[in-house]
């Protein structure tokens, strides 16, 4: 005895995205790029679909709920399959992509958590510079880094990569353990700045400008010689050694994971400075001064 009611041997496009837990827009999308074929039509041009469609339509809608991309299931639908056999190696060899872009993924948010976990521990940009500069600031007291700091420290680190940034930090940590010397490194600071395109290069000023310059970076230098900082230099160096140990670039140049490397020549070539003729005449000096005076008797 047949049943009193016979299930359509087509659907509508309406009925078979309610069927699917779709839309009409998402089906025919996947006919535009090729997943799902042509529909036959009836004579007033509506859309006609099978059990054959409406299943394959099933498990598009599976796979990319699974986060495989569109292209990836194309290539699955695509791959001729064996008589008897099914393309389940197509699909096994998708989603072992998938995982490995999965595991991108939440590689790179972590980093980012972290990033911003460190700023809401710190309060401060500081928890935006690789953790391993960070964490050789975290003692700081409140204030002791100028934006001008900050500002060096993140150029520094894609420069020369964490590791050169996290030594040259330690310029910061003298200068915040040295009032004094703080004070006359912003009043530095500001009379290079002084240097504008407004200043000569044979004015005065740039020689007596180099000349202090040199005398404070001598200064600090005896500051962090005696203060121990060698030693605590010594011990990032190994520590990022540890870290990297498979690796060959102890630069960090490029430790984003996007991020191209290149060498720390090319990467000044690339950077900005704004310099007056008068302020690359005071560095040529200072670095005259330092010469003459390591070639000295």
């Amino acid at each position: 005895m047949y049943p009193s009611f016979i299930p359509p041997r087509q659907v509508m496009i309406g009925d078979a995205a309610w069927f699917a837990d779709t839309t009409p827009r998402a089906i025919r999308h996947y006919e535009q790029i090729g997943l799902l074929p042509e529909p036959e039509r009836t004579s007033n041009g509506r859309r006609l679909y099978s059990y054959e469609v409406v299943v394959r339509l099933f498990w598009i809608r599976k796979m990319a709920d699974a986060g495989i991309a569109l292209n990836d299931i194309r290539r699955v639908f695509a791959a001729p399959a064996p008589a008897g056999a099914t393309s389940d190696r197509d699909i096994v060899d998708v989603l072992e992509q998938l995982d490995a872009d999965l595991a991108a993924q939440e590689t790179e948010l972590q980093r980012k958590r972290a990033a911003v976990q460190r700023m809401r521990t710190r309060g401060s940009t500081i928890g935006l510079l690789n953790d391993f500069v960070a964490q050789r600031l975290e003692n700081l007291p409140e204030g002791s880094l100028s934006q001008a700091h900050m500002d060096n420290l993140v150029i520094t680190e894609r420069i020369l990569g964490p590791l050169g940034a996290a030594i040259h930090a330690g310029r910061y940590l003298a200068l915040a353990a040295h009032p004094a010397l703080r004070e006359e490194s912003d009043r530095i600071d500001a009379a290079e700045e002084s240097l504008d395109d407004t200043v000569s290069v044979d004015d005065p000023r740039v020689e007596r400008v180099a000349a202090e310059r040199h005398a404070f970076e001598r200064a600090l230098q005896e500051v962090i010689a005696s203060s121990g900082q060698g030693e605590e230099d010594d011990a990032l160096f190994d520590l990022w050694e540890n870290l990297h140990a498979t690796t060959t670039d102890s630069s960090g140049l490029g430790s984003h994971p996007k991020r191209r490397r290149m060498s720390a020549f090319e990467a000044l070539g690339r950077m900005p400075y704004d310099f007056s003729p008068a302020r690359l005449r005071c560095m040529e000096v200072v670095e005259r001064i330092a010469a003459d005076e390591a070639a000295a008797p």
